[in-house]
């Protein structure tokens, strides 16, 4: 009797809608991500007048990003590896790239509700407008942005294998991104800090998303650091695939 493989479209929609309802029944995980940015965005409605509504809106997506990215992805992979779910999901016909590309699609979506969400706040609460071809072009920077914390949460469970490894690893960078970041952008660390700052995935991601939301600032620093953010997702992915175990 001939075995029958089943297609890709209905592999990928069949494992979608079980990643989606995985995320809805931790709901509680998605609010607590999402809330952080919203939080940020309130807290610092202070700032407005003095940085510009653009630095508020950027600040509270970049920090969503990390999010999800570190928090989010990072630690169900290395849970569900863990658990053997991959393990039992490869027995099956189902190629690799369809697995992973479920689960990133669930996170791409998750960014798109994170920054339509500080989109919404920001107006509502803060009563940042910008235009709306700096809401497209930032929301295409996000997603970026999105993807770049999403190769180093990759990068992460691929170096490390230990669930409980992952988790504190994940909790200490996004704790220095944030930390360091915002203090180092800001100059109170040092020139030396901030430079570093600028040039790293906080700061590329942090830049190309406050420029995103004034299009006509776009400068060559800001191309460079489009660039940067490319190579950081080339290197963070490649290493993080190759380096990935399934078990």
């Amino acid at each position: 009797m001939q075995t029958r493989i089943p297609q890709t479209s209905a592999v990928i929609s069949a494992l979608l809608r079980a990643d989606f309802t995985i995320l809805w029944r931790n709901r509680r995980s998605l609010r607590l991500v999402l809330l952080v940015p919203l939080v940020i965005v309130i807290s610092w409605k202070g700032l407005v007048d003095k940085l510009g509504g653009e630095y508020v809106l950027a600040g509270g997506i970049t920090i969503g990003l990390i999010s999800i990215g570190l928090l989010g992805y990072t630690n169900s992979i290395a849970r569900d590896r863990d658990k053997g779910v991959f393990q039992r999901l490869r027995v099956g016909p189902v190629s690799a790239w369809t697995i992973m590309a479920s689960r990133i699609a669930v996170q791409v979506c998750m960014v798109m509700i994170m920054t339509l969400s500080v989109f919404i706040v920001g107006y509502c609460v803060d009563k940042i407008a910008v235009s709306p071809l700096g809401y497209v072009t930032s929301f295409l920077a996000a997603i970026l942005g999105g993807a770049l914390y999403l190769s180093l949460g990759q990068l992460i469970v691929g170096m490390i294998k230990n669930p409980e490894t992952v988790n504190s690893t994940t909790r200490l960078v996004y704790f220095v991104f944030i930390m360091v970041g915002m203090f180092g952008e800001l100059g109170v660390l040092g020139k030396v800090v901030e430079d570093i700052v600028h040039w790293s995935p906080y700061g590329v991601v942090n830049t190309l998303i406050a420029t995103s939301l004034k299009p006509e600032k776009w400068t060559q620093q800001t191309s460079m650091a489009l660039l940067a953010a490319l190579g950081y997702i080339v290197v963070f992915a490649g290493i993080g695939i190759k380096k990935f175990k399934w078990n």
